[in-house]
């Protein structure tokens, strides 16, 4: 009898294998294979050596560093700013309704059309400026220009407020009101009862809310590329843009050591995450 189920399990889950192997786990063994070779044509075995060149390598240097402050940025807002208007949102205010379609719009919209919006309203001659120049401040070029980043990170935000904001809102609904009760009767605070209750019980939904942003954070690439093509201001030149160069140069071997590095840095945050997650959930699911 066991053995029968254990046949049945394995040809039930047969054909996820085989997707998940063909699609995931062999392009990651092919893409660590180039990564250890001169090039595809000799397969010569160099070891580190793609890692060392890609590590310094000055265009993969600026491209980490404005990502990692992108990110740093980004995605601790992105997790706070929904968390707050979700909090915000579970209380009876007028308009609430509106208000929560607001930030859901941005869902809707093509990434082409949200472009086109941040064209018009910072251009050198766009809506930004004019209303700038109301206050007798002179004209920024916001795409070649220190602030540009700033640019990107209200991109988005707005993109990425309203999906975040509604997972936590389901979360905050699930949240056992009876626990609330019983706080408010203990005469707790209302900032007791959001650290010591909501936080604990909306630990996973953090976890994974801050994933989902961390992992959008490294796709705003299709963004910056809309607005600047190849080559943008330095601060807005992303590890994607090193990607995506390195590829159309055909530099294989720099382009898989690269990739693999990205994904170890990935790894190590996220198991991070996951780390955190479980030291302060724990006792919720318990």
């Amino acid at each position: 009898m066991k053995q029968r189920r254990r046949l049945s399990l394995g040809l039930y889950m047969a054909p996820s294998l085989t997707g998940v192997s063909i699609f995931f786990i062999l392009p990651f063994i092919v893409v660590f294979y180039y990564s250890m070779v001169d090039n595809p044509i000799n397969n010569e075995f160099v070891f580190f050596d793609n890692f060392i060149n890609v590590f310094s390598n000055g265009a993969f240097q600026l491209a980490a560093m404005n990502t990692l402050k992108f990110s740093m940025v980004a995605v601790p807002l992105a997790v706070l700013l929904s968390l707050g208007l979700a909090m915000l949102l579970d209380h009876k205010i007028p308009y609430r309704s509106q208000f929560r379609t607001f930030f859901l719009t941005p869902m809707m919209v093509p990434v082409a059309s949200v472009v086109l919006i941040f064209q018009v309203i910072f251009h050198y001659n766009g809506a930004m400026n004019d209303v700038l120049s109301i206050f007798g401040i002179s004209k920024i070029d916001w795409f070649k220009s220190s602030y540009a980043q700033v640019v990107i990170i209200i991109l988005f935000l707005w993109k990425n407020l309203g999906y975040n904001m509604i997972l936590f809102m389901a979360a905050i609904s699930s949240i056992p009101k009876d626990i609330l009760e019983v706080a408010v009767l203990e005469s707790a605070s209302p900032w007791q009862v959001f650290i010591n209750i909501k936080i604990r019980y909306l630990s996973s939904t953090i976890l994974f809310v801050t994933i989902l942003s961390l992992i959008s954070s490294f796709k705003v690439f299709r963004e910056i590329y809309l607005l600047t093509s190849d080559y943008p201001y330095d601060t807005l030149y992303m590890l994607q843009h090193f990607m995506n160069n390195t590829f159309r140069s055909l530099d294989y071997q720099k382009l898989s050591a690269a990739a693999i590095i990205m994904s170890i840095f990935m790894i190590i945050i996220i198991g991070a995450l996951f780390i955190t997650e479980n030291r302060f959930g724990k006792d919720m699911e318990e």
